[in-house]
């Protein structure tokens, strides 16, 4: 019982430690990772998208995705994730085909900004907005024939 309360106390009487950064608890001689560092395998970059591998191949191939190679294997960095999110996302939430997400990519690598304005989620249109018509509406004009 006394070995407890004073192990309590010493635990109180400390200074709380500074927080160290990833560079600072690492082993000496370890690498530090950077967003652009291509570590993971096909496998394992599909488990964390939640697609299969030969959908990451597709990506690939319509040239949305470029991951490094190294004797043939395809090596995944963190920002290639990520934009693999933002691919699965717009393909799948907002209903781009791979042309579309392809040009949205685009754009995004012309202004050089980063796409979280994408995930934000629709405002509804206040009283004031006209409610937006589909693009069949508006030729035919409210439904029926114009003549």
């Amino acid at each position: 019982m006394q070995a407890m309360d004073t192990q309590a106390m010493d635990q109180k009487d400390r200074a709380p430690r500074p927080r160290r950064t990833n560079e600072e608890r690492s082993a000496p001689g370890v690498k530090a990772r950077r967003p652009d560092m291509p570590v993971y395998v096909i496998s394992i970059a599909a488990d964390l998208l939640g697609c299969h591998p030969r959908t990451l191949r597709i990506y690939e191939e319509h040239g949305l995705l470029s991951p490094f190679r190294r004797h043939r294997i395809r090596l995944y960095s963190e920002r290639d994730i990520q934009r693999g999110r933002l691919i699965r996302y717009l393909i799948e939430e907002r209903g781009l085909n791979l042309a579309g997400v392809q040009l949205v990519l685009e754009i995004q690598e012309h202004y050089h900004e980063e796409m979280t304005w994408v995930f934000d989620g629709f405002e509804a249109p206040s009283e004031t907005d006209e409610a937006p018509q589909p693009a069949a509406d508006k030729a035919r004009g409210k439904g029926g024939r114009s003549r």
